[in-house]
């Protein structure tokens, strides 16, 4: 009898067993487009838009983390979200969280709506609001959580309840969490989403995205017909290189989340900060549902690596960021580098400027992809962007 795998087992050896003929313990890269067929009809794989070993193998691997019955992997994100709404037909209407991604927004707004499928903007933090914002078109309800950038959170579990009743969908873009600290299947949903150019990547160094479902067989074949048909794939190579990083994932996580546990507490520390959006502070509104949702395999509680703040203005913001020398001003987030992001002018310059407003996404907001790197090193360069706007 087999023992069941722990997570920091899992992402190392599923879909990674040595391999014949030679038994190498650090699987080959299948970088063939085409394969040889026996006979008419007659073959493993036959061509690698259809199925690849390399992709193959990183699809398992992934499917365990989430404890799903298989993944599906893209060429990025939002390969994997534009996948998702080719399951629906014109006329129905999806429930969004009014705070996602941009280019989340700008996919729905600008060329699903063009298929008229309907986007329903709310914010789901509230389960009263997904309750009534339901009608019988109703056949989706997408969150994230926590939210880019405002780190707002949505109870799935309650939410996974309502969606079940109603027979819908629910879909789960865990990004921000990576599988480490946050399993949505296990909280009810039906399907997650990852852009795996983050977390599950790393390094910066790969653009990628998954989908992986929970227990119904018949979606997770019609979304590998979607992945094969549409094909947007990623390369042998990417996903190698995806799978390499994945098995590091576990302490990769605990040391962006220890940092940005500690960073977060010097922002808010400082009389020049306004607001700290960050789901480990207790002066976050749904930091209990955090502590409830935010889960590591062994049991511990983990807040993430991404932080938002305010500053109150453009001008302060633009200081701020100009006299860092770790964090990097760029867009992305997740790698083993600490980034910092101006969202109104970059990951949400899409989203209409009235929208931007009723959510929170000012002049003077910033975003934090808190790393790896020497704590000591981080602190003192948040201290000096925040002694730049003080004096």
């Amino acid at each position: 009898m087999k023992n069941k795998k722990h997570f920091n087992t899992k992402v190392i050896h599923v879909g990674q067993e040595p391999e014949a003929p030679y038994g190498a313990v650090s699987l080959p890269i299948y970088q063939t487009s085409t394969f040889k067929q026996n006979e008419f009809g007659e073959y493993i794989y036959d061509y690698s838009r259809a199925d690849n070993p390399t992709r193959n193998n990183l699809e398992k691997n992934i499917s365990s983390l989430e404890n799903g019955i298989g993944a599906i992997a893209f060429s990025s994100g939002m390969a994997a979200i534009s996948s998702i709404c080719q399951l629906f037909k014109p006329e129905d209407d999806l429930i969004f969280t009014n705070n996602v991604y941009g280019g989340t927004y700008r996919l729905m707004e600008k060329v699903m709506s063009e298929l008229s499928i309907n986007a329903k903007w709310i914010n789901t933090s509230s389960v009263d609001q997904v309750a009534k914002s339901i009608t019988e078109k109703t056949k989706l309800i997408f969150i994230e959580s926590p939210t880019n950038p405002m780190m707002t959170m949505s109870d799935i579990n309650a939410i996974s309840q309502i969606a079940k009743e109603k027979n819908i969908l629910l879909a789960v873009d865990n990004t921000f969490m990576s599988p480490y600290f946050q399993r949505p299947l296990d909280l009810g949903a039906d399907l997650v989403i990852h852009s795996a150019t983050k977390y599950i990547g790393g390094h910066s160094d790969i653009i990628g995205g998954f989908i992986v479902v929970k227990d119904n067989k018949e979606l997770l074949e019609r979304l590998k017909f979607l992945q094969m048909s549409i094909g947007a794939v990623p390369g042998p190579f990417d996903c190698w290189l995806t799978q390499r990083s994945i098995k590091t994932l576990a302490v990769r996580m605990e040391r962006h989340n220890e940092n940005a546990i500690k960073i977060s507490n010097v922002l808010n520390d400082s009389n020049q900060v306004l607001k700290v959006f960050y789901p480990g502070l207790k002066s976050h509104p749904q930091h209990d549902l955090a502590k409830r949702q935010h889960l590591s395999p062994n049991g511990d509680v983990g807040f993430g690596g991404m932080i938002s703040f305010e500053l109150g203005s453009y001008e302060k913001a633009k200081i701020f960021v100009k006299n860092l020398e770790i964090f990097t001003l760029a867009e992305s987030l997740g790698g083993v580098e600490s980034l910092v992001c101006h969202p109104a002018t970059m990951t949400h310059a899409s989203v209409p400027l009235e929208i931007r407003n009723e959510i929170g996404i000012s002049p003077g907001l910033l975003r934090l992809s808190v790393g790896i790197e020497n704590y000591e090193d981080l602190k003192n360069d948040i201290k000096n962007g925040i002694l730049s706007i003080s004096s």
